[in-house]
């Protein structure tokens, strides 16, 4: 018995071929959208340009930084004051070369507010700059979005002229990086391996050093030395594996993971509270975004140091919120400034979710302006100790030869 093919059987067993349109809508469903800071505004030739020019800038600082701190190594034996503000000043020179570098190399604009806790102390010079008038003593807080934080927040130091006593909890991972670990270590930075057990004697003698007093030159105005200790409770910049981590936190702990932070760890924050609380009055908290990361994507993988510098396609904009709190009114015991803290965070978290929603945080004024150095050649501070050096060693070399010299005429 002859079967008859009907029009449908034929369309089941030979689909019609894709349209034009078809094909179109299929290829923009897996193209990655544009780039939130636009196209990339460098060809390759360029691009091996900067990166070439920045390494030899970047490395170049290192150096002669990390040989300054080498020759004030010995004043440490002869006179710790002098030794201290050696190496702050050392530190004030990376301070300006991450600055330089970024005016350079990945300039956007910085928009600065916070709420009524800090009203006053933020302002904008004639020529555009920044300046903050923050204490000299404080605990700094903030969220983790990405690794240039903390570069951006050792500028709101310079702009404080703080940039000679920021303090930084790192991994201890870092303090084996060629350079910039030696550097790091030189600076009295505190580096951690997230095992409390092993950390906590380590921890307790770095911070009883912040607590210190010296009466040298940078010594500051009071009789405790300047400090900036930062710190970022999240523990890690966010990323897929970080949101990972908070949730599986989260769930443990049997409360609501955050939808643009990762909950943070009170432990370590805690113990830096207990041991500072009698001479630090202030805990800034700063909560930091970057226009463009879209949500539920990580501005790690969008804004890296190929795309940032190399590119010229670095943020359109970073902006910057600021609050703080008397650590008086901080709880001292432990679970109660962990919930303390965690409710931080949960305002942090809306603060983040008002900025996707207006793209800026809530706030009566905003400064806006551009991370820059106070002067342009100012990062040739940095070679003036090995220059000076150089000097003092070129006159005793002739120094030296005139008195050879007199001596074969004798």
């Amino acid at each position: 018995m002859p079967v008859t093919m009907t029009t449908e059987s034929l369309r089941q067993r030979h689909p019609l071929a894709p349209t034009a349109e078809k094909i179109v809508d299929d290829i923009k469903s897996t193209v990655r959208p544009e780039h939130p800071a636009g196209a990339i505004k460098h060809g390759m030739f360029n691009q091996a340009l900067r990166l070439g020019l920045c390494i030899l800038y970047f490395n170049t600082c290192c150096l002669a930084i990390v040989f300054t701190q080498l020759i004030g190594a010995p004043l440490y034996w002869y006179d710790k004051n002098l030794f201290y503000a050696w190496m702050a000043m050392t530190k004030q020179h990376f301070g300006i070369a991450l600055t330089t570098l970024t005016y350079w190399w990945a300039p956007a604009k910085m928009v600065v507010c916070g709420d009524e806790s800090v009203r006053g102390q933020l302002r904008k010079t004639e020529d555009g700059r920044l300046e903050c008038d923050f204490p000299e003593r404080l605990i700094l807080i903030a969220n983790h979005q990405i690794y240039t934080d903390w570069i951006y927040l050792w500028w709101i130091s310079y702009t404080s002229n703080m940039h000679g006593h920021i303090y930084i909890i790192l991994k201890e991972s870092i303090k084996y990086i060629p350079l910039i670990g030696t550097g790091m270590m030189f600076y009295g930075f505190i580096f951690l391996s997230r095992k409390w057990a092993k950390d906590k004697e380590r921890f307790q003698y770095r911070l009883r050093k912040l607590n210190s007093s010296h009466s040298g030159p940078m010594s500051g105005t009071h009789t405790l030395d300047p400090m900036w200790l930062l710190i970022f409770p999240e523990g890690t910049n966010l990323s897929a594996n970080g949101r990972k981590s908070s949730k599986a936190w989260a769930d443990k702990n049997n409360i609501e993971d955050a939808r643009h932070v990762m909950l943070p760890r009170s432990t370590g924050l805690h113990y830096c509270l207990a041991e500072l609380r009698p001479t630090t009055e202030w805990m800034y908290d700063c909560t930091v975004a970057y226009e463009g990361i879209p949500v539920g994507e990580y501005g790690q993988d969008i804004f890296t140091i190929k795309s940032s510098y190399l590119e010229g396609r670095p943020p359109k904009s970073i902006h910057i919120h600021w609050r703080r709190f008397a650590t008086k009114d901080i709880p001292t015991d432990e679970k109660a400034f962990s919930d303390w803290l965690l409710k931080r965070w949960r305002e942090k978290d809306d603060l983040m979710e008002y900025f996707h929603q207006h793209n800026r945080f809530p706030a009566d004024d905003y400064i806006e302006t551009q991370v820059t150095p106070k002067n342009p050649l100012e990062f040739l501070n940095i070679f003036v100790p090995l220059g000076a050096l150089a000097l003092v060693l070129n006159v005793i070399g002739k120094m030296w030869d005139i008195v050879l010299h007199t001596l074969r005429i004798r």
